[in-house]
């Protein structure tokens, strides 16, 4: 059946564009937490206010967090397991952009796929192209994974450094980190 080495060749490397597609869909609902430390000349309490309010005026509402989460003790984040670290939680939604983008990606990747598949095979005729009616499933299972409850946890304590006033530790989403780095950014510097 693949006695010719250039018609072998291509359906490999057709067979890892496709595994290269469907993980790459697949990893766009990857958590992608961090854990991010700021400085700021305010005093503890304004700050760990203006930060609450920041994480309620993103429908984030606070929560106790439970035994489990709280017996895990990572050493990164070991400042952000004590009671003095206030947790949040809020429904991220997911981004219409990338799951259009995600579609029309998987379209041109099974468009691809059908073309080499029946320019090797040229049997198989136009069935390989009902692959592209497919596509818009990426941008389903990127919304479906995506729309989840997420978690960030905070704490505000007094700096030991000369430039800052308290210095704040926060645990969450890096797209959450960097839209609150922009929020405050009047207030926070990095660490």
């Amino acid at each position: 059946m693949f006695t010719d080495p250039t018609r072998a060749s291509t359906l490999l490397l057709t067979g890892l564009m496709v595994i290269g597609l469907v993980f790459f869909i697949r990893a766009s609902t990857k958590d992608r937490i961090e854990v991010a430390q700021f400085g700021s000349t305010q005093p503890p309490e304004p700050l760990q206010q203006a930060v609450m309010d920041y994480f309620q005026g993103r429908a984030y509402r606070q929560i106790e967090p439970t035994p489990a989460e709280a017996s895990k003790k990572q050493p990164v984040v070991a400042a952000l397991t004590d009671d003095s670290a206030v947790t949040v939680a809020g429904l991220v939604s997911p981004s219409w952009f990338l799951a259009v983008f995600l579609s029309a990606l998987a379209a041109v990747g099974f468009a691809c796929l059908a073309l080499i598949v029946v320019t090797l095979f040229p049997g198989w005729g136009r069935v390989m192209f009902v692959l592209v009616a497919a596509s818009p499933l990426a941008g389903v299972f990127y919304w479906r994974k995506s729309s989840r409850p997420e978690k960030v946890v905070f704490r505000v304590e007094t700096a030991e450094a000369e430039d800052f006033a308290s210095k704040l530790t926060v645990r969450g989403h890096r797209d959450e980190l960097a839209e609150l780095k922009n929020a405050l950014a009047s207030t926070l510097k990095a660490w």
